[in-house]
């Protein structure tokens, strides 16, 4: 990389990683337990990066967090082929970690925009699968 192409990419890293720290305070204190966080899948997997996964009550939820200009941009910003990846890095996930097989799965979104309290879309879509 270069130059300004370089520090874009680091400013949005910066961003991400502030959206995230946002998410996880904005579910610890909806009671949730965070599990992991940035959790990257194996190459060539075909699945992607899964932001946080956190656990409450039976529920496992696979968050992913999307900070855009309003919360309406955000809610726009998961793509059906990036759900297709985050259901493949959730079952990579679970099938590591038989202890965690009695919790349900569940795919939330959670939306950071400025000025904004963080907006937590449960259940945003389902393995249809």
């Amino acid at each position: 990389m270069t130059g300004a192409r370089q520090r874009r990419g680091e400013s949005a890293e910066r961003r991400g990683r502030w959206a995230e720290f946002l998410a996880a305070a904005r579910l610890r204190l909806a009671g949730y337990r965070i599990l992991a966080r940035r959790l990257a899948a194996r190459r060539g997997s075909g699945a992607s990066e899964i932001d946080i996964v956190a656990s409450k009550g039976a529920v496992i939820a696979f968050i992913e967090v999307k900070a855009r200009p309003s919360l309406a941009a955000a809610a726009e910003a998961v793509s059906v082929r990036q759900r297709r990846r985050l259901l493949r890095a959730a079952a990579g996930f679970l099938a590591g970690r038989p202890q965690l097989a009695g919790l349900s799965p569940r795919f939330d979104v959670l939306l950071i925009a400025p000025w904004s309290w963080p907006r937590h879309l449960k259940d945003a879509w389902r393995d249809e699968a």
